[in-house]
This record gives structure tokens, sequence and C-alpha cells, in this order.
């Protein structure tokens, strides 16, 4: 009898392998989760002691809005179609600009981190996963562009543009995170395969202004050249800007709406967030091989 009792007490106290891999996986993600919240506030840190990013990144579009406004003041109502004053039609356009400038310049902390020997330290630290390293950088660009977003969306409110409603401005914002979500994975995958930051910036400044133009963030399609609607039909900022231009535009917008008109064919509100769902994987996809040989 006391033999079958020490054998149940045994086979109690023996480790089950079950709950040993659970924990153990537990441990990783809360680990995962520690060091990127660890990262981030790193970064925050740093914005707070240099804040004129910051303000430059809100300055810039919000100098457009005022200039790009008083130069098309006395434009007719109806030139931009719909009676919309080009207030209303040049905010989406900041708001997508300033969140994929800022998206794009998402590499340039981690570039500097690569020339000061700080992001050799943390590769060969002991971290559950080296990706905490990119998705701090993530999480930081998407806080950065939705304050960017606030405050360029209020100040077009203030200067004519007006506010979409509750469901339009979540609406905008997850326009704003798929796009910034692309560009960052992008900015970060050229952080890693560039060798210095002054080809990144190279990168940044010949990419940056030249998107924009070939985009609709300035002027619709109709007003374009042939060759130039083609390049903006497939600019990915453009399948940013039309959606929230038509809910600025339509109070009564849906899922169903036709926001833009292509060389080739429309693109519901819809079918547009699949575009850009599909940007943002094929980005991720290309970046995927450089970071694991990186992550090594």
């Amino acid at each position: 009898m006391s033999q079958s009792i020490s054998n149940i007490d045994k086979s109690a106290l023996a480790p089950n392998p079950a709950m040993s891999s659970y924990n153990q996986s537990s441990s990783s993600v809360g680990d995962f989760i520690q060091e990127t919240v660890a990262l981030t506030q790193r970064l925050f840190i740093q914005l707070q002691r240099r804040p004129s990013s910051l303000v430059a990144g809100v300055i810039q579009p919000f100098m457009w809005l005022i200039l790009f406004g008083a130069l098309f003041s006395k434009a007719p109502a109806n030139l931009f179609g719909n009676d919309l004053s080009y207030a209303k039609f040049l905010a989406p356009g900041l708001i997508v600009f300033a969140a994929f400038s800022g998206a794009l310049n998402a590499g340039l902390p981690v570039m500097f981190d690569r020339e000061f020997g700080f992001l050799n330290r943390l590769l060969v630290a002991p971290l559950a996963s080296r990706y905490s390293i990119v998705a701090a950088s993530t999480i930081y660009i998407i806080a950065i562009s939705f304050i960017q977003t606030a405050v360029i969306v209020l100040a077009s409110a203030i200067l004519g543009a007006g506010l979409p409603g509750l469901a339009g401005i979540g609406a905008i914002a997850l326009i704003v995170l798929l796009i910034v979500l692309g560009v960052t994975a992008l900015s970060l995958g050229l952080a890693f395969a560039l060798p210095g930051h002054i080809e990144l910036l190279a990168v940044i400044f010949v990419t940056n202004l030249p998107l924009l133009f070939a985009s609709t963030a300035l002027a619709p399609l109709s007003f374009m050249a042939g060759w130039l609607q083609i390049v903006a039909s497939l600019n990915p900022l453009t399948y940013a800007i039309e959606p929230i231009r038509y809910i600025y535009s339509h109070g009564d917008w849906a899922i169903n709406s036709l926001v833009m008109d292509t060389p080739w064919f429309g693109f519901s509100f819809g079918s547009v967030i699949l575009v850009l769902l599909a940007f943002d994987a094929l980005i991720l996809l290309l970046i995927q091989p450089l970071l694991r040989r990186r992550f090594a």
C-alpha cells in the first residue's frame, strides 16, 4: 500500500512536458513584450530630449496647408468637382504625406545606432527576440504618425476643411496605420542594407518629394499628363490619399463606395484597403531575408 502511494506521489511530482513547454513559450512572449516596451521607451526619451523632429514633422505639412490654401484661395469653387474647396482637397494629401515622411525616416535612429555601436550591443545581448528592435521602431513611428495626423486633422478643420465623423476618423487612422507599416518596414530594411546614414538620407531625399508629386496629394488624376496618371495610379500614396479624400467629401461613405478611378478600373474603399494590405505584405516579405541575415 505504501509502495503504491509512493508511486502516485512520484508521478504527481514529475514535470509535465506540455506544461513546461507552455510556460517557456509564455515566458518568451513576456520577455519579447518587455524588451519591446523598453526599447520603445528609449526612443520616446530621445524624442523628449530632442523634440525638434516632431515639431518639424507637424509644422511642415501645416505650412503647406496654409501656403497652398492661400495660393488657390481664389480658385473656382467647382475646380475640383462637387464644390470642394482646395483646403478640403489638400488636407488628405498632407495627412498621408506627413505619415509617409515620418515613416520614411524610421530607419535613421537604427542607422545611427549602427554607426555608434549601440546596435551591436543589442545584437549580442541575451534578447528573447531581436525582432523587438524592429517592433519598437515600428510602434514609435506609428505613435508619432498618429500625433501628426491628429494635429493636421484639427488644423484642417480650423482652416475650413471640416471634420469627419467618428467612423471617418477611425477609417483615416486605419489607412494611416497601413501606409506607415509598409513604409516603416521599407525604411528599416534600408537601414540594415545601406552602409551608412549618408546613403539612407540620399534615398529619403530622392524619393520623398517625387513620390508626393507623383501622387494625387496636390492635384487630381484628371489634371495630370497621361504618363503621370499611370505613375500616380501605381503609387501607394495615392491609394491612401483618395479614400481619405472621399471621407472628407462624402459623409455617407461605405465600404463599397467607389473612391478612386484609375486609367484601368475603379477602386472601392474596401479594395483600396486590400491594396494597402498587399503593399505591406510585399514589403515585409522582401525585408524578411535581410532581417534574418542581420539577426542571425
